[in-house]
């Protein structure tokens, strides 16, 4: 679980350094993801990597879209102003997603297996492997990304400073779109990962939201080794 609040809490991190605004909306994105891979499983009958696939391309899109159409006008708006828009798109997605699927939980399968793998003593169970796996893997690609790719750099010229970043041909409406859509990314992600082992339902993204913003690293700073070196923490 503190694996799963690691990813929500990155995706709270990305947000936050580019646009300076606490996305609360950012559990609804894990919610996406499990459910809408619970759709993609059940209701579908695509494969585990396909509907993996389309699962987080969906709640990507989600993510920008939210971005588009709720945060960029109301861009010149007072920080609260924009995090209480946040808020009410979390409780309309959540909402929307409780008419869509109704309120019951959503049992969905392992990745690889339901029997327990015995260790020293202790049963582990196969999807906690997945977790913790997958969570070092996005970290490190993470880290790859934001310090070896250009469109990572422009990500974190924006975070250090808006304006020389946009005097420097850096579109900063275009990577707070981006940040958005790669936190919905993470925050789908996490979903996935979670719900074979506690299942998935409308409202299982707010506990997940507001821990992961607990874990965020509210002192990462421009000033240190990059914006988003806190974020390892």
């Amino acid at each position: 679980m503190g694996s799963v609040y690691a990813i929500v809490a990155l995706g709270f991190t990305i947000i936050y350094s580019v646009t300076g605004i606490i996305n609360f909306a950012q559990g609804e994105f894990v919610m996406l993801g499990g459910m809408t891979m619970y759709v993609m499983l059940d209701s579908f009958g695509l494969p585990l990597a396909g509907g993996l696939f389309l699962a987080l391309i969906i709640v990507t899109m989600v993510g920008m879209a939210l971005e588009i159409v709720a945060i960029r006008p109301a861009r010149n708006a007072s920080v609260i102003s924009l995090i209480i828009i946040t808020i009410g798109a979390s409780i309309l997605i959540r909402g929307v997603a409780g008419q869509l699927w109704g309120k019951e939980a959503r049992p969905m399968p392992p990745f690889t297996g339901e029997h327990s793998l015995h260790f020293l003593g202790a049963s582990i169970l196969p999807q906690t492997l997945w977790v913790l796996g997958v969570t070092l893997l996005v970290m490190l690609v993470l880290h790859l990304f934001f310090n070896r790719t250009m469109l990572g750099k422009a990500l974190r010229a924006c975070s250090s400073n808006r304006r020389a970043s946009a005097l420097m041909g850096i579109n900063a409406r275009t990577m707070s779109t981006i940040s958005f859509g790669l936190s919905a990314l993470l925050g789908g992600l996490g979903g996935v990962l979670v719900a074979p082992m506690s299942m998935t339902s409308y409202d299982v993204g707010v506990m997940l939201g507001l821990r992961g913003s607990w874990a965020r690293p509210w002192v990462a700073s421009p000033a240190s080794s990059g914006p988003f070196s806190g974020a390892w923490a």
